[in-house]
């Protein structure tokens, strides 16, 4: 019984503290869907982390979602029902924050390191005035992407 409480005390804290700040990528992190060192690039930086504290780090939102859409593809043995937590850096702040909680331009002029990129923004009024000034073509929420836009945004195609 005492096991079972100490292990889901660490479990909730794991939960707790993934909750409120991700880690930083180190120097040698690759984002595991294109392989690019993520800390080059920390502006654009996006962060899965899952429920025993092991994260994933990628080079933009886009590489994220690909991932999110299907994580055993890139990283075996992984599945989306374990993971704690999805961050993004907005655009704006350069600030982590929850993807599911971030508001995404597609199609704009600002290109990440993948070039084409779901810019993501901390509100709705960042997201449009970013849209307004940067040609975006769309503004979507987390639930919104689907594994086909994922991909088109590698061609242009928004």
């Amino acid at each position: 019984m005492r096991r079972l409480a100490a292990f889901l005390l660490l479990a909730f804290w794991v939960v707790l503290a993934t909750a409120q700040t991700p880690p930083k990528p180190g120097p040698k992190d690759t984002c595991p869907v294109c392989g690019m060192l993520v800390a080059k690039y920390p502006n654009w930086a996006a962060t899965v982390v899952y429920t025993d504290g092991h994260a994933h780090h990628f080079d933009g939102a886009k590489d994220m979602f690909k991932y999110w859409f299907d994580p055993g593809k890139y990283a075996r043995n992984h599945k989306r029902a374990d993971i704690a937590a999805v961050w993004v850096t907005d655009y704006y702040n350069l600030q982590p924050m929850d993807a599911h909680r971030a508001y995404f331009v597609i199609g704009s002029d600002a290109l990440g390191p993948m070039g084409h990129e779901f810019v993501p923004l901390a509100n709705s009024a960042d997201a449009a005035e970013f849209s307004r000034e940067h040609k975006g073509a769309r503004i979507l929420r987390f639930d919104d992407v689907t594994p086909e836009l994922a991909g088109r945004l590698d061609d242009g195609k928004f």
